[in-house]
């Protein structure tokens, strides 16, 4: 994994331990709910701001005290 600003499929895999399929479909589908709220988004990527927010819970860069 790398620390670049977008996810790819690849990079689900190595996290998750899925098949690349698997991958592009979570990315689809978080595409989608992007895309729906009126964000522009990039087929098979996701921003890692949103990926960390939808798995982990949390936004990327903001610390609680």
């Amino acid at each position: 994994m790398n620390n670049n600003y977008m996810v790819t499929a690849q990079d689900v895999v190595d996290m998750l331990g899925v098949s690349k399929g698997h991958a592009y479909k979570i990315i689809r589908q978080l595409n989608k709910e992007l895309e729906d709220s009126g964000y522009i988004v990039v087929s098979g990527k996701i921003p890692r701001a949103y990926w960390d927010k939808k798995f982990y819970g949390y936004q990327s860069g903001v610390t609680t005290a």
